[in-house]
């Protein structure tokens, strides 16, 4: 599990609403209408998330470019043509300096469908040796004042040109980013995000012509209202995907410098059971430099290139997206979804999902632990509807496979809040989830996709 007894970075972005919480006032609910028709997957729809991207020809033409030029292809993108200047680079993680050529794609302003209390920005990239990308979030806010850029990452596919790495210190007196997650301060107050754009730079060493390609840049925004229970589902589908079967805690030990060894690794073990599920493999190559006597070595492969140098963790929720990204014919997104029912919706088009999740030793039935923050892997659910989910904290693989009750699990997945075991009022994260999917979904996976707001 992910750090089971210390307090995540969810539990510090609770802190800083947990007075809204004490006195009382808890933000209304956002409205939501009726289901939309499941056959047209271009209605509007109404739900407390908003997820949206730019992935076409047409979505890069339309932005503002500085350096960057739109390419066609299977796989449209932005690319650096003729770079907007030069800057040096001080990587805080390793004191060096650097001169980098960049070039600027500025998004479009996107109206949030839902004004957002917090926003989640992910992106889908190829960077060669000697590349490496940032993204930035600057929005306005419901009351007509805007924020600063905040950067939401700084992202390269290895580790040798810069650390990829978050910032931290990043806030304005209304909003901070906390880690990966843009979060309003005090939500109680209805301030909320109405709309934003996002940066994109794109850097690479000087007098080359090597260029970072990015397929998708987006964001996910919500408003899920304060909650410790979700009313329950009724069960729709009994269907097992076959996922292959990882477990963490066989790679205590291995690695410390990367976020303490496989105990923490939840989040890079359960990326790699799905990247493996959609055919993505590592060469020996690439696995060159594991140690030959551990098993498993993509499991440390995937820790060392999600590993988020100033989180000093592998749990940073987009780069683990964005890791899955690098493998051919793959997208990920980290989104939020409303319920079981969404889960259902993507299990039965072969779509498993990873997902987020909180909880004490006494609200699982069967997990054996407690956590602060925890990744695992839903790969299906019985006839009885309960989950069956690849654990990544277990013993072994042969022991990853689990079924939890339908009622416990989809509580701890979906709530905001929760009690932690010294009873004080700590987050949950919401319905947040990773999902990896085909760049050329077929039309059963895209219907199920735009189901959950994916496209």
């Amino acid at each position: 599990m992910s750090r089971a007894q210390q307090p995540s970075r969810r539990t510090v972005l609770a802190a800083a609403v947990a007075a809204a919480v004490s006195s009382g006032a808890v933000p209304a609910a956002a409205a939501t209408a009726p289901a939309p028709d499941a056959d047209d997957p271009g209605q509007a729809v109404a739900r407390p998330v908003d997820y949206h991207a730019w992935t076409t020809y047409r979505d890069w033409r339309c932005g503002t470019a500085q350096g960057v030029r739109a390419v066609h292809g299977p796989r449209p993108g932005v690319v650096i043509g003729a770079p907007e200047g030069s800057t040096d680079y001080t990587d805080p993680h390793t004191g060096t300096t650097a001169t980098w050529e960049y070039a600027t794609w500025t998004a479009p302003v996107h109206r949030l469908d839902v004004p957002a209390t917090e926003v989640v920005a992910s992106w889908n990239a190829h960077t060669p040796d000697g590349t490496w990308l940032q993204v930035e979030l600057q929005g306005t806010y419901s009351d007509g004042t805007a924020t600063p850029w905040y950067v939401m990452g700084r992202w390269a596919a290895g580790d040798q040109d810069i650390k990829r790495t978050s910032v931290d210190g990043q806030k304005d007196g209304k909003s901070a980013v906390w880690t990966d997650t843009f979060a309003i301060d005090d939500a109680s107050t209805g301030l909320r995000l109405a709309s934003y754009r996002l940066r994109l730079t794109l850097y690479r060493r000087p007098g080359t012509r090597l260029t970072p390609i990015v397929w998708r840049l987006g964001a996910m925004g919500s408003d899920i209202p304060d909650r410790f229970t979700v009313p329950p589902s009724t069960p729709g589908l009994a269907q097992e995907l076959s996922v292959p079967r990882y477990s963490q805690e066989i790679h205590k030990g291995q690695y410390p410098e990367y976020d303490n060894g496989g105990e923490a690794w939840c989040s890079p073990t359960s990326s790699q059971m799905i990247v493996e599920y959609w055919g993505g493999r590592l060469t020996p190559e690439q696995l060159s430099w594991v140690d030959p006597s551990y098993a498993d070595p993509q499991v440390d492969h995937a820790a060392r290139f999600t590993y988020d140098y100033q989180y000093q963790g592998c749990g940073n929720w987009p780069f683990n997206a964005a890791y899955a990204a690098t493998f051919r014919h793959l997208q990920g997104v980290v989104t939020r979804l409303d319920s079981l029912t969404d889960l259902e919706t993507l299990i039965a088009a072969g779509i498993p999902a990873i997902t987020s999740q909180s909880f004490l030793r006494t609200e699982l039935t069967g997990a054996g632990y407690g956590t602060s923050g925890h990744l695992m892997t839903v790969i299906g659910f019985t006839a009885d509807g309960d989950v069956i989910a690849n654990d990544p904290a277990s013993p072994g693989d042969e022991a990853v496979r689990r079924v939890y009750l339908r009622r416990e699990w989809e509580n701890i997945w979906l709530r905001t809040k929760r009690y932690n075991a010294s009873g004080k009022v700590v987050s949950g994260t919401g319905g947040v989830c990773y999902l990896y999917f085909p760049t050329h979904p077929n039309p059963r996976q895209r219907k199920a996709l735009a189901a959950v707001g994916v496209r």
